[in-house]
């Protein structure tokens, strides 16, 4: 797509979306779970195909329908350092609130090493953006940095740390009062002395609503524009069943 195409979806995409103050921006590119400081490159797109599949019964005993998602994410910006995507998810397995399937999500970033060999990654976004009011518009807006750290050619891995807030009216915890916001960080790192196709992370996300959980998950990569990710969630939120995800990306 030529710039002018990309940048009149990128104006039906915001249009789509409930404005919030200072920012009005669903998957973005993301760790597991939840966002990292990642984005799509100019000109490329991302597909993901998720499901999540409960492995016990919520604390009621009644076994959750298995969630799915589908999303496309694409590059928006055409600068090194300052990047920028936005997309869209189609998500069923939420009962009712299948009749608004539609989710939304931008992000703006600076990347890694963009102003200096110390300097971090920065990211600044909002996902899940639905069209239902008080019911599908969670609006996660949050922040988010990310360095990477090596003991002179052995790498740490990169470690993420941030904060997000969301919708106050429908983030609720076991007890039914808000609980939308909180931090989140992750750990992640290629496995070369394993294969360079390898990736396991470890992440977390604050809150006992059902966005708040620890995350375990490793990807193959099989080509260059395809891989697949498996992990597990274990909900901070205890009457929740633990899931696991499987989840296939590709680029183009």
């Amino acid at each position: 797509m030529d710039a002018l195409r990309k940048l009149s979806i990128l104006g039906i995409v915001l249009s789509l979306i409930p404005f919030r103050p200072g920012f009005a921006y669903a998957t973005a590119s993301t760790h597991i779970w939840a966002p990292s400081t990642d984005t799509q490159a100019w000109d490329t797109g991302h597909v993901t195909a998720d499901v999540y599949v409960p492995v016990g019964d919520n604390s009621d005993g009644n076994r959750p329908e298995p969630v799915t998602n589908s999303g496309l994410t694409f590059g928006i910006l055409p600068f090194k350092k300052l990047t920028a995507e936005a997309g869209f998810d189609y998500k069923t397995g939420y009962g009712d609130l299948d009749r608004w399937p539609m989710y939304f999500n931008a992000k703006i970033a600076i990347p890694e090493d963009a102003y200096g060999p110390h300097f971090p990654a920065l990211a600044f976004g909002i996902y899940d953006a639905g069209t239902s009011k008080d019911r599908t518009n969670y609006d996660l807006v949050y922040v988010k940095g990310a360095k990477t750290f090596k003991i002179k050619n052995f790498s740490l891995g990169r470690f993420s740390m941030g904060y997000f807030w969301g919708n106050p009216k429908i983030m609720l915890n076991e007890d039914l009062k808000r609980d939308n916001n909180g931090i989140f960080w992750a750990w992640e790192r290629t496995m070369p002395e394993i294969s360079d196709k390898l990736w396991v992370c470890a992440e977390y996300q604050g809150t006992r609503s059902g966005y708040g959980a620890f995350n375990l998950g490793a990807s193959v990569q099989f080509t260059k524009d395809i891989s697949v990710i498996c992990g597990y969630q274990f909900y901070n939120n205890r009457n929740l069943a633990d899931t696991v995800t499987i989840q296939m990306d590709i680029n183009y």
